[in-house]
């Protein structure tokens, strides 16, 4: 018996990664997929409700795939506006972008005590044609890229919400075997997402009208775009608050001198994430995503490192998916309390060390 535990402890070490390399190799189907299953997730009490007013499957799709529609006609709408925004802007603007630039770049260089050829532009040197041509080429490739993953997410929530991928039953036949535990299993996921995408949502949104009020309110420029980028990074676990912060206080040097003025527009930006992220995100999370620090920052780099942005935006959600998986088997409780990093996972630790003994 020892040795089969070992066999199989040494072939689920060599199968986890083989399973890792997959998800990155098929990213283009697994991407959508998963994305489709935490959309379909947030659709399904609207479909349960329809359903009761005895309106048809077909009628009920259409309503879904509208609304998706209309989501994505926003999204599009304020990505718009905010580049126009940027097209607009007056050619002083960009001057001052490259003398400020210029003095950093130069400040670093005397820091660091790099040699650059005499008389050459400093932004020349670093920016050369070809990196113009290959910043070119991949934002097309990101841009076909998310193209084909949003039709490819319509499709798989169609057939999702259609019952044609009946995610309950297929989590039935091949995790777990025992249809209540399943049920009950699906059901505190689907609680889970939709509270976290909800809470999320919102959150986002009042930051990025916050981060955009800011902006107005000390002048700074491209107010939408600051905005709307802070809405999108905001999904994505510590790590957008903090890049937003820091990105748009960089940003802001062109407007704003090296005065008290920069120092408050960097303090209410901040205040702004510190208050929705530090304090309302948690309160309204409450303990639906009681999940370790430690373990969301590992998270957040395995599957930035598989799935890239979508994998950051997805990490939390899958981290808890895994979490409440975990919590079905007693043999993987203990997982489960160790990524929630409870007390508990050290109560069962010592129970488990003690019936091993």
């Amino acid at each position: 018996m020892k040795d089969l535990k070992t066999t199989n402890t040494l072939l689920l070490i060599l199968v986890i990664p083989v399973v890792f390399y997959l998800l990155k190799i098929l990213s283009f189907i697994f991407i959508p997929l998963v994305l489709s299953m935490f959309i379909a997730l947030l659709f399904l009490p609207l479909m349960r409700w329809l359903a009761k007013k005895r309106i048809p499957k077909v009628i009920s799709i259409t309503i879904v795939i509208l609304i998706l529609v209309g989501i994505i006609k926003i999204g599009g709408e304020l990505i718009k506006l905010s580049s126009q925004e940027i097209l607009s802007a007056e050619s002083s603007f960009f001057e001052r972008a490259e003398t400020k630039a210029t003095t950093v770049l130069l400040s670093f260089e005397d820091f660091f005590g790099v040699q650059r050829n005499e008389g050459e532009n400093v932004l020349n040197h670093y920016l050369k044609q070809n990196s113009l041509v290959g910043s070119f080429k991949s934002t097309f490739a990101f841009i076909q890229n998310t193209l084909s993953i949003t039709l490819m997410t319509m499709f798989f929530v169609i057939l999702l919400l259609a019952g044609s991928l009946d995610f309950q039953n297929l989590m039935n036949r091949t995790l777990i075997k025992d249809r209540f535990s399943s049920i009950k299993a699906f059901m505190k996921i689907e609680h889970d997402i939709i509270r976290f995408v909800k809470v999320k949502f919102f959150i986002s949104l009042f930051t990025g009208i916050g981060i955009s009020s800011a902006c107005v309110f000390f002048d700074v420029s491209f107010p939408v775009f600051w905005g709307l980028l802070a809405f999108v990074l905001n999904f994505i676990q510590m790590i957008g608050s903090i890049l937003s912060v820091v990105v748009l206080s960089a940003f802001a040097m062109v407007d704003l001198e090296f005065t008290s003025q920069l120092f408050f527009f960097i303090l209410s930006i901040t205040s702004v994430q510190v208050l929705m992220g530090g304090i309302l995100d948690p309160i309204f999370m409450g303990k639906t995503f009681s999940v370790n620090v430690i373990t969301i920052l590992v998270m957040l780099m395995l599957w930035g490192y598989i799935w890239g942005v979508a994998g950051m935006v997805m990490a939390v959600p899958l981290t808890v998916f895994i979490k409440i998986i975990l919590e079905q088997f007693p043999r993987t409780q203990i997982i489960a309390q160790f990524l929630s990093g409870t007390n508990t996972s050290v109560k069962l630790l010592v129970k488990r060390t003690g019936q091993d003994t």
